[in-house]
């Protein structure tokens, strides 16, 4: 941890802006701070076991994401390296092997003649002329539809299906499928042009039952040059929106499907974020030509290679946050704030973004999911909150097309389960399993999530923070590189049925270790106190599943306590539903203490509250860059976020003279910021870290009515 010294005359600055906090101070429930006003409806952090704090320091007072840009966020990849956008082009390199691409596949003639030939030996004269027709209409670049051949029937199933496959090995841009023939015991063959491979001709106004069964992503992906990865890995940056979000605007300018993308986990909408993402067959040049178009995102640092990324390959992410608007009795309470947090760190909970942010807290619809109440489940997705007048008329109306045509496309879930509703009413379940897995699997994970925080505050209230208890579970001394292996793979190999694979929709992963690999846990026992094996940074808690064991003393009482209360068994299953079972699933272990890593602070003052405190990536770019080229890349979306941060806490004193000759009224604003930069791992929430400095609430609502 890297401590952020104050000049004598900064100190001096700083000693004016501290003021009695007396007034701000919570207990370690908090109780006051999470219910801001009566009747809002929002999460208490008390509500889903987040209660207790590891040092006993008094908090101050800091608003946490006043503007996005106080929250930035650079991934980690899984060799240690902060993943950052450093440019905006495309190297000649890759340039070179889009050319040859494009060569091979656009600009070399092909003659299908000797195919064609070969097809007459496995049918008959009129379906080859039929098929060579065909194959002329497109190879030509005839204007208009190209229509469908129907082949000559046959009851032959074996006959049928060696055309089907010579089709698919000779023309790549036609697609076949079976038809009914003149009477019930035969089938016929329609040969067709497939829209996503032959210069992707009708992809937009042809509808996706005759496209065939290859996705946009295929279009001019035959001929991609072997020597050429099949990925192209880009660094996306991104403000004040979602991973998603961002990436299903690239999609929709590139004509792509969204599972063409890879990444390794979500960030926070509320940030400027960078992290990797790999697309399947995709010119990089394309890809630079949408900045001048894209709003609040930006690409870069192009290569090629060989596998797509894949959910949980990071090792974690590197925040640089920005807490405004401090106020706290001394400055010495900020210092030793920090310095106790990247000493010992923070309770590992789950942060309020797991539980969600409306009415109804995703755990306790992965309640009512784990009981098997499917209605009830629908009907608290669906619940009025927010103020929000489709949610509202759907349950004055049940009018499930009127309420379609009001909803936001971004409510993923609402829309899914009505779309459902209206095919098979009252089929509960069946509109449950409409919404995306990854979504729909939030709900259940979300209670595990509950289940954990409570057993984390219990267990901290029972042993404290300082010492290793008799029966707790802690991670074996097992090689740090083989544990985050096994932490990916494992999961990976599980059936779709069983995966958690619940963190498209934050940036935590579900667990630490994997389940099924029992010597990375054990129970401590008596030897291992007295031989102090272990420490406090070794204690784990288990997520609930199939494959996990408790911990041998009384911490384990609080997770089937808490489930029987809400009708729940940890042990059978009510229901044949797999995916909402936690016996069905194999579950994990998360670290109860963590330490942030490279831990650095620093005390700044401010006087314009739109301005930046910190540098991002592409304010970097930005200054790097001739200003004729800067103004290609910037849009309005950019500027408030790639002007200048303030200079440091000195450089404004020694101004401050200055802005009083000149009558500057900001001058009489100053305000105090608390700017650190820390690195956690993928499982871990920064907010809970900033928790354990404030001793205050992490909601979003909280932190508004600060400002």
């Amino acid at each position: 941890m890297k401590a952020m010294k104050l000049s004598r005359t900064a100190s001096s600055c700083l000693s004016l802006l501290l003021k009695p906090y007396s007034s701000f101070k919570c207990t370690t429930t908090m109780a006051t701070t999470a219910k801001i006003s009566e009747g809002m409806k929002t999460v208490d952090e008390t509500d889903v076991g987040i209660s207790c704090f590891i040092s006993q320091l008094p908090g101050f007072r800091g608003i946490l994401k006043q503007r996005y840009a106080d929250f930035i966020v650079n991934e980690v990849d899984m060799d240690g390296n902060v993943v950052r956008l450093t440019t905006l082009d495309v190297s000649p390199e890759m340039d070179v092997k889009e050319e040859d691409k494009t060569k091979s596949s656009d600009n070399e003639p092909q003659s299908y003649a000797s195919a064609i030939e070969s097809f007459r030996s496995i049918s008959t004269v009129t379906d080859a002329e039929r098929l060579e027709t065909l194959v002329n209409q497109v190879t030509s670049g005839t204007d208009g539809d190209i229509l469908p051949v129907v082949l000559d029937p046959s009851s032959d199933k074996s006959k049928r299906t060696a055309i089907h496959n010579f089709v698919k090995e000779n023309f790549k841009f036609l697609v076949t499928d079976t038809v009914d023939g003149p009477d019930s015991s035969s089938k016929c063959i329609r040969v067709r042009l497939n829209s996503g491979g032959h210069n992707s001709r009708g992809n937009k106004s042809r509808k996706r039952k005759e496209r065939g069964d290859k996705p946009f992503d295929s279009r001019g992906s035959e001929h991609w040059p072997e020597h050429v990865g099949k990925f192209v890995k880009f660094h996306l940056y991104k403000e004040n929106k979602d991973t998603q979000e961002a990436l299903g605007l690239i999609g929709k300018m590139l004509g792509v499907q969204p599972k063409s993308f890879g990444f390794s986990g979500t960030k926070d909408k509320r940030s400027v974020s960078t992290q990797r993402v790999t697309v399947f067959k995709q010119q990089a040049s394309k890809l630079a030509a949408l900045n001048k178009r894209l709003f609040g995102i930006k690409v870069g640092d192009f290569c090629n290679v060989k596998e797509g990324l894949l959910l949980g390959q990071l090792m974690g992410n590197r925040f640089t946050i920005t807490l405004r608007g401090v106020v706290a009795d001394s400055e010495e309470t900020i210092k030793k704030s920090a310095e106790s947090l990247g000493k010992y760190g923070f309770i590992n909970y789950f942060g309020l973004q797991r539980f969600g942010s409306g009415s109804v807290p995703t755990h306790h619809v992965g309640a009512a999911l784990l009981k098997g109440e499917w209605k009830d489940a629908v009907d608290m997705i669906l619940d009025p909150r927010e103020i929000n007048e489709a949610r509202e008329y759907y349950k004055e109306t049940g009018d499930i097309d009127g309420t379609l045509r009001q909803l936001p496309r971004y409510l993923v879930a609402e829309r899914a389960i009505l779309q459902c509703l209206k095919k098979c009413p009252g089929n509960y379940l069946q509109a449950l399993k409409g919404i995306p897995r990854t979504l729909r699997m939030m709900y259940v994970h979300s209670y595990q999530s509950y289940l954990w925080n409570n057993a984390a505050s219990l267990r901290v209230q029972k042993y404290g923070t300082n010492q290793v208890a008799l029966g707790d579970l802690v991670s074996t001394k097992v090689d740090d590189a083989k544990r985050t292996v096994g932490s990916v793979t494992s999961e990976q190999k599980e059936n779709n049925e069983e995966t958690l694979d619940c963190d498209q929709l934050d940036d935590t992963a579900v667990v630490d270790l994997p389940g099924e690999r029992s010597d990375l846990v054990k129970v401590v026992g008596k030897e291992d106190i007295e031989a102090g094996t272990y420490s406090t940074s070794d204690i784990v808690l288990p997520l609930p599943g199939s494959r996990i064991i408790y911990p041998s003393n009384d911490i384990a009482e609080v997770f089937h306590d808490l489930a029987k209360k809400d009708g729940i068994s940890l042990t059978e299953s009510i229901h044949g539903v797999k995916e909402f079972s936690i016996t069905s699933m194999t579950g994990g272990y998360r670290r109860v203490f963590q330490k942030p890593i490279d831990f650095e602070w620093e005390l700044l003052t401010y006087t314009d509250s739109n301005k930046p405190l910190a540098e991002t990536d592409l304010y970097r770019i930005t200054m790097e860059k001739p200003v004729d080229k800067v103004g290609e890349i910037e849009d309005e979306s950019m500027k408030s976020d790639t002007n200048p941060p303030e200079t440091d806490l000195k450089d404004q004193t020694d101004s401050k003279k200055d802005e009083k000759d000149t009558g500057n009224q900001d001058s009489e604003q100053t305000q105090l910021a608390l700017k650190m930069a820390l690195t956690l791992p993928s499982s871990c929430y920064a907010t809970m870290a900033i928790r354990e400095l404030l001793k205050t609430s992490t909601s979003v609502a909280y932190h508004k009515t600060l400002n």
